[in-house]
C-alpha cells in the first residue's frame, strides 16, 4: 500500500534526493528520475523513512 499521497512536498523531495543519491547511485544516469525514486520511497516501511528524513536533514543530503 502506497502512502506517498501523506507525504509533505518538502518531505518528498528530501526523500526522493536521499534515495537517488544513496539507492539509486549504480544506476544509469538517465535512469535515475523522480518516478524511479518514487517507486523505490513506496515499498520502504515508514518507519524506514522517517529514519531516511531523519538522515537526509542531519546530514545535508537534501541540500544537494
Amino acid at each position: 500500500m502506497s502512502f506517498l499521497h501523506k507525504l509533505s512536498p518538502e518531505e518528498r523531495r528530501i526523500l526522493r534526493v536521499v534515495v537517488k543519491t544513496v539507492h539509486l547511485k549504480h544506476y544509469p544516469k538517465e535512469f535515475i528520475t523522480d518516478y524511479e525514486a518514487d517507486k523505490l520511497i513506496s515499498i520502504i516501511a515508514p518507519e524506514s523513512l522517517d529514519h531516511l528524513k531523519r538522515t537526509g536533514k542531519n546530514f545535508g543530503v537534501a541540500d544537494l
